[in-house]
């Protein structure tokens, strides 16, 4: 059975190059061993927005009164509903997925889907039959999983990865987070918005240590409020689960300290999806547990790419998307533009949230540039006043010289909706100028985008 292209793999990376190559002309075949979709749909950033949107609505209600609403009773969340909703909402997307595999007349295979060379895919079901498939093309679009610490190991009960955490039999009473990446930090807010006793460990020095330095002390001052314990700069050195909980030993800058909680939840990254695919054998080459590509994701074998998180770059979803689509459209000779690793929103859907493109204000003086920085506070924001939450800002960096916006850094409600705002922008080449003399409506969150570079130039008006 010939094919153009097969691919390896059903998240944002393969099913989105799947159907651009069949909208291309392309006959493709998809191979998946789990759920269509992958581990967005199913397991990651779908179902966790419903968990997060239900933490939203219950912390709504709760201040029910700030608004001049009266409720007869206190909310009580009801969690077996809550998880319950947020597995429907994934397979609704999943099956989604799969119509528009029928709509673009793209072939489903399941099991797991092997290189065996000579431009051929093996493919074994869950009964163990085996079938080979041969196609000019292949893209390896596998992903990746949870990562396990040695002195963190997980038991998908006490000590817990992200799948586990959005399908606990029952809510605990208390939790420690290890890692205050996206992960981390998204699921320590709704365990903490539920009413669990949640404390947040982070190894470096600030959470969300990716962003912007400013952003991140933010966030913790929002958490705190939230009366969730932040320990920066701290680590987990052993769990023991052999009694009804976990006895937690974290190292911080003062000595151990002992913890005990229900639940250990581990996010410490995350490690990807290579093992089986028979790279060896056909000659893939590899660095540091990801495939060597090409600006096309060529990897080192001809008629073999591979894309998202088992590449150089940022492991999110829209990430793999884009390099899933040019790929196949190099592949179909449309010369398509590489992809702009520095012009990649990043998004945390946290309360508030946080999102941000390019450069830190830290990473652009390292870099050489005299900068322009300006910042805005929702406090100023008529609009998150009427809101009801004013905690955040909108902070952006200008190169002094040619007005270029080197970076765009928020946080606060709904800042994971206009952040696209800067990324377009930046794609334009827009200058600081150009935003300030575009007119934002008001009242709205965006309009601080607008006041934060007239801010970085001296013109800001309701500061």
């Amino acid at each position: 059975m010939k094919y153009d292209l097969i691919v390896i793999g059903s998240g944002p990376g393969g099913y989105v190059a799947a159907i651009r190559a069949s909208q291309l002309g392309k006959k493709v075949a998809v191979v998946e061993k789990a759920e269509i979709g992958g581990i967005c749909l199913n397991w990651g950033c779908i179902p966790t927005k419903a968990l997060l949107k239900s933490a939203q609505v219950f912390n709504y209600m709760k201040h029910a009164g700030d608004y001049g609403i009266t409720l007869n009773s206190d909310p009580i969340p009801d969690f077996e509903a809550i998880v319950k909703r947020s597995r429907g909402v994934a397979e609704g997307m999943s099956k989604g997925v799969q119509f528009l595999f029928k709509k673009n007349k793209i072939e489903l295979f399941n099991g797991f889907g092997k290189l065996s060379g000579n431009k051929k895919v093996e493919v074994t079901d869950a009964d163990g039959k085996k079938q080979s498939y041969e196609a000019d093309h292949i893209i390896l679009a596998t992903g990746a999983r949870a990562r396990e610490l040695p002195n963190l190991k997980i038991d998908g009960k006490k000590v817990i990865s992200y799948r586990d955490a959005m399908v606990l039999p029952q809510m605990p009473k208390s939790m420690v987070v290890v890692g205050s990446g996206a992960i981390g930090s998204e699921f320590a807010y709704f365990y903490n918005s539920m009413g669990v006793d949640v404390t947040l460990v982070e190894y470096l020095p600030n959470i969300l240590p990716i962003e912007d330095e400013e952003v991140s002390k933010q966030l913790e001052r929002s958490f705190k409020k939230a009366k969730m314990k932040i320990m920066t700069g701290a680590s987990v050195e052993s769990v023991d689960t052999s009694g009804d909980g976990c006895k937690v030993v974290i190292k911080t800058k003062k000595g151990e300290e002992v913890m005990n909680t229900d639940i250990v939840l581990s996010a410490v990254g995350i490690a990807t999806n290579l093992e089986g695919l028979g790279l060896e054998e056909v000659g893939v080459k590899t660095d540091k547990g990801k495939v060597i590509v090409d600006a096309f994701y060529k990897t080192s074998v001809e008629g073999v790419y591979a894309i998202g998180d088992i590449v150089h770059g940022p492991a999110l979803a829209h990430t793999a998307s884009h390099e899933g689509i040019t790929c196949v459209e190099a592949i179909c000779g449309l010369n398509p533009e590489p992809v702009d690793y520095g012009n990649i929103p990043s998004c945390t859907y946290t309360n508030p949230e946080v999102a941000s493109v390019g450069m830190t204000e830290k990473q652009a003086k390292e870099a050489g540039y005299e900068i322009k920085v300006g910042k805005f506070p929702f406090s100023a924001s008529g609009k998150a006043s009427a809101s009801g939450n004013k905690d955040g800002f909108v902070k952006v960096i200008f190169d002094a010289k040619y007005g270029e916006w080197l970076g765009c850094h928020m946080i606060g409600d709904n800042v994971t909706e206009m952040i696209a705002e800067a990324v377009v922008a930046r794609k334009l080449e827009t200058t600081g100028h150009e935003i300030i003399n575009t007119i934002h409506p008001h009242p709205t969150m965006s309009e601080a985008i607008m006041e934060a570079a007239a801010d970085a130039y001296g013109e800001v008006i309701h500061l």
